[in-house]
C-alpha cells in the first residue's frame, strides 16, 4: 500500500443518479471511477451508493514487458487520475472521495483480453479449461485531501475441464462480452470454477474487504447506512 499525490488535469465527466445522502451531514461524497455495473452493484451490496460515476477512457494496452500485476496497478491509477481531474473541475465533487479499480486475468505472464468477439472468448475459455489462472485486481482510493491509498489483490482460480458443448453453450449466452478472460464468474461461468483462493469480489471486479479498509482508513464512514438496511 502506498500513499502519494496524484496528477490533475481536464477530463470529460459523466454523472450518476443522485444519492439521497449527498450534501447532507451523513457522510462525504463518493465517486466511482467506473461505468461497470458490476463494481457499482458490489458497492451497493455493502451499503455504499456513489454520488457520481466518472468512467475513464484510457488506453488499456499492456506495455512491453509489463507484468499482469503491474498492468492492473497502472490502469487502476490511471483511471483514478482521470476521474480526479474530472471531479476536481466540478465544484460539487471537489471534496469527494474517489474509488477506482482494474481487473486483469492472466495465465502466467499472458494477459487475456476483455473479449469482444466470439473467437476471442472461445480462445480464452479453451486456454482456461482444466487449468489454474490468476486474477489481479488493483484498487485505488483518493481522499478529499488528495491522499492516495492502493492495494493489489491476487486471486487464483481453477476451471474444470470444459467440453465443447459447455464452451459453445457459454458463448451463446453472450455473458463473455467485454469481460476480462472471456467470462463472468458471477454468472453462468460460476459453474466452471472448481477452486478459488483469494477474493471472489475481486474476480467480479472490486475487492470489497480491501476497498472498505482503504476508505475507512481515510475516514470515510463505510458502515454509515448499515443500520438503515437492517
Amino acid at each position: 500500500m502506498t500513499d502519494h499525490p496524484t496528477l490533475e488535469g481536464p477530463s470529460p465527466i459523466s454523472g450518476a443518479p443522485a444519492n439521497p445522502l449527498a450534501g447532507s451531514s451523513a457522510r462525504p461524497l463518493l465517486v466511482l471511477a467506473s461505468a461497470s455495473p458490476r463494481r457499482l452493484a458490489l458497492l451497493q451490496q455493502v451499503g455504499i451508493e456513489p454520488d457520481a460515476l466518472l468512467p475513464a477512457d484510457i488506453d488499456e494496452t499492456p506495455r512491453k514487458s509489463e507484468s499482469p500485476r503491474e498492468l492492473a496497478r497502472r490502469l487502476a491509477r490511471e483511471k483514478l487520475e482521470a476521474a480526479q481531474a474530472a471531479a476536481r473541475r466540478r465544484e460539487d465533487l471537489r471534496s469527494a472521495y474517489l474509488v477506482s479499480a482494474d481487473t486483469v486475468v492472466a495465465v502466467g505472464r499472458r494477459v487475456l483480453p476483455k473479449a469482444e468477439t466470439l473467437d476471442e472468448a472461445a480462445d480464452c475459455l479453451r486456454l482456461l479449461s482444466g487449468r489454474a489462472h490468476r486474477v489481479y485486481t488493483g484498487v485505488c482510493v483518493l481522499s478529499a485531501k488528495d491522499r492516495l491509498r492502493e492495494r493489489m489483490v491476487e486471486t487464483r482460480v481453477r476451471f474444470k475441464r470444459l467440453s465443447n458443448r459447455e464452451i459453445e453453450g457459454y458463448l451463446s449466452s453472450g455473458e463473455w462480452r467485454g469481460k476480462a478472460g472471456g467470462y463472468a464468474i458471477q454468472g453462468l461461468a460460476g459453474a466452471f470454477a472448481v477452486k478459488l483462493v483469494g477474493s471472489y469480489s475481486a474476480v467480479v471486479g472490486l475487492p470489497l474487504n480491501e476497498t472498505l479498509s482503504l476508505l475507512e482508513g481515510e475516514g470515510f464512514p463505510v458502515r454509515g447506512a448499515w443500520g438503515a438496511a437492517a
